[in-house]
Order: structure tokens, then sequence, then C-alpha cells
């Protein structure tokens, strides 16, 4: 386990040689379903020794249209993901959008998220490398792996070494993501890489205002990602994802959930014995 995921506070199965899992909501619909979705991650990592860090937005601030969900309170939602963390002992990441959004945010959660579309804004690249916390990094889809050395450098810059890179595809055309594998050995050299499987496999700019989505491919995207010695693996996940609040059309439903990160280990031990 590489030292930015094994320094976290509370993680559990630091000593694993596994891939470590970033899932849960795309955002916070409520207390009751983000503890309920915690509890069911918790008990599957455990089990198979994943170092698991719970994922929820406690705000969407990207949206296509103007009645589009953004949350239920950014303090209500907050003290969600601190309860999360407390209740199940377990390190919580969410995203920030602007730079005052950092402070505030870093007393509840221990990774702070810059959204991909964010991540050559210097103000807030550096206000999340200033509190402190691990600064989890969305690639840009319009940039290409190597050009992430420079956001990582930014947050090295402020004295804080715990940065991760997250891929979430790249742009190809006007509605659609594409996933270049020789990427993440690329970004490998500047930091920990993590795949997001979920938001690679979105459909943008849709007409009808409502980001689409393909999820029946998110385990080939997934097992890709292992293949290509990905550090992690980023999962949103939900219930119901065809009630979900935001992005519903490519989450996983969650009793999937099991099954996949099963094989996945199988594939990541099979890859770390090919050394």
């Amino acid at each position: 386990m590489n030292d930015t995921i094994s320094s976290l506070p509370k993680i559990h199965n630091k000593d694993s040689h596994n891939f470590f899992l970033m899932a849960g909501p795309c955002a916070i619909e409520g207390e009751d379903m983000a503890l309920r979705i915690a509890e069911k991650i918790v008990t599957i990592t455990d089990k198979l020794s994943i170092p698991y860090i719970f994922k929820g937005s406690y705000k969407k601030a990207n949206r296509s249209r103007i009645d589009s969900f953004t949350g239920i309170g950014n303090e209500k939602a907050l003290k969600i993901l601190e309860k999360v963390g407390q209740t199940f002992g377990i390190p919580t990441v969410t995203d920030i959008h602007e730079s005052r959004d950092a402070g505030i945010a870093a007393q509840y959660v221990d990774v702070l998220q810059i959204p991909a579309f964010l991540v050559r804004q210097t103000d807030l690249v550096v206000a999340a490398a200033k509190t402190g916390k691990a600064v989890n990094l969305k690639k840009g889809q319009f940039m290409a792996p190597d050009a992430m050395q420079f956001a990582v450098q930014k947050v090295l810059d402020c004295g804080n070494e715990k940065a991760i890179i997250t891929d979430r595809g790249t742009m190809f055309g006007y509605h659609d993501l594409i996933v270049d594998f020789t990427g993440i050995p690329v970004m490998k050299h500047y930091a920990p890489v993590v795949m997001d499987v979920t938001h690679s496999l979105q459909q943008p700019n849709q007409s009808c205002g409502v980001t689409g989505g393909r999820p029946e491919m998110i385990e080939t995207i997934a097992r890709c990602a292992i293949v290509s010695k990905a550090d992690g693996i980023f999962i949103e996940t939900h219930p119901d994802p065809a009630h979900a609040l935001s992005d519903g059309a490519n989450m996983l439903q969650i009793d999937r959930l099991e099954g996949l990160l099963t094989r996945l280990s199988v594939i990541r031990e099979t890859v770390l014995s090919l050394k």
C-alpha cells in the first residue's frame, strides 16, 4: 500500500497489497442512505482486505441544468460525511469547487477532491493542499496524462505530499469519453493513480440536459485498470441507481459490488504474481 493511502486516518487494511477503493453515492441524499451504503461496502472491503475510503459529494456545483439536484444543504451533508467516518472508523472524501470550500470541508473529511473541470485552477488546488488533507486530483477530460504532473507539483509546493491522481476518461467527440490505459503508468510517476470507473462511462452533453452512461461496461473498465496496475478504483454506487438524485445513469447497483470487487481482487493477485 502506498504511503499516501496508508497515512490516512482510520484506513482499514493498510498493510494489504490489494488495490484501494473510493466508493459511495454520487451525492449525499440523506443520513440513512449514506450509512447503509457505507455499512455494506465496509463489510465487503474488510472481507476482501481492500482499503476503503467512503465517497460522497456534499454539493453538486457542476450541473447541466439549473433545475438539477445540487444537494440537501452543505452543512447537513458534511455532518453526514463526518458521521459516516466516525461510525465505521473509515476515511471519507468529498469534492470542493471554490477555494473557500477547502477549509470548511476539511473539518469534516479526510480527502479533498478537485473536480476534473477545475484541476487547473491554482487557487483551488493550493487551498486544498494547505489544509494538510490528502488531495485527490481528477484528471481533466481535456488533459494529457503527463500534464497532471503540474497539478501534483502545486500540491507538493505547498508542503503537502499527499496527492492522488484520478483518471475519469478523456473527451472523445461531443457525447462520449474514452479511457487511455497507457496514461496509468505515466501518471504513476507523479502520484498514486485511481481509475474512476463510473465517470469514465458517462455520456455527457446530451441534448436533454441529463448526462447519460454505460454502466454495463463498468467491469470492463475496472478489469483493464487493475491489469494496468492502477493503485485504486473509484466507483459510484447506489441501492437504486434509476432513482438516484444525481448521476444514476452510470452508477453501479450496490448489490453487484461484492462480485465485482471479488473478481478484481483475483486479477490484482495475478498481476502482482507476475512481477
